[in-house]
């Protein structure tokens, strides 16, 4: 006997369960839904503060060589990558969401994406390959990650001298510490998020 699939709102609850899913908000694959798995402390940077962001950038992006730590959903590198960036280095240490990119990338036909699973801080901490013109992260909330990966995309030389660096964190931390040398640029936030976004002088 064959099971009856779930109907109406028993089926998008089983659903919104096991996936979430973030939409691209502009560029060549504008409007374009992708879903990856719902983990705790999965949380895509909310739509309000990456158009935010971007707007920001919105000069900067042309061939620009980027780098998206924390990658998670990969919500910041794609939009990146959907606004022009050159390529995009993904950084995520879950195999799921690794897993989740990498099909995020096949969908979209993108050939300028790379991801490594590995955990940012160790990736870091290694001379660098190569260099990045922006860099964004958005590590777990209450761990402390933020500082040291700045210190370590400064120190380990993974940055132009130009380089403009975005910096996602909880509200109630306040400005992170970064590497003397760097300047604010800009700054936002929407309720529990914080945005901001740092320049190399």
């Amino acid at each position: 006997m064959k099971r009856k699939p779930l109907k109406g709102g028993a089926a998008k609850g089983a659903q919104n369960q096991s996936q979430g899913q973030l939409r691209i908000i502009a560029g060549r694959w504008r409007g374009r839904k992708l879903s990856f798995p719902a983990l705790p402390g999965v949380r895509p940077t909310p739509d309000r503060v990456r158009e935010t962001l971007f707007n920001w950038l919105q000069f900067q992006l042309d061939n620009a060589q980027c780098l998206d730590l924390f990658a998670g959903s990969g919500a910041l590198g794609l939009e990146a990558l959907s606004r022009g960036v050159a390529n995009c280095q993904f950084v995520e240490a879950s195999g799921p969401m690794s897993q989740a990119l990498q099909g995020h990338v096949k969908t979209l036909n993108c050939s300028q994406a790379k991801i490594a699973t590995a955990d940012c801080l160790k990736w870091l901490d290694q001379p660098a390959s190569q260099q990045f013109d922006l860099v964004m992260l958005d590590p777990p909330y209450h761990k402390g990650f933020a500082e040291p990966t700045c210190q370590l995309l400064q120190d380990k030389g993974w940055l132009t001298g130009k380089s403009m660096i975005y910096v996602e964190v909880e509200t109630e931390l306040g400005q992170p510490v970064v590497p003397v040398g760097w300047q604010l640029h800009r700054q936002t936030s929407a309720g529990q998020v914080s945005g901001w976004l740092f320049n190399q002088s």
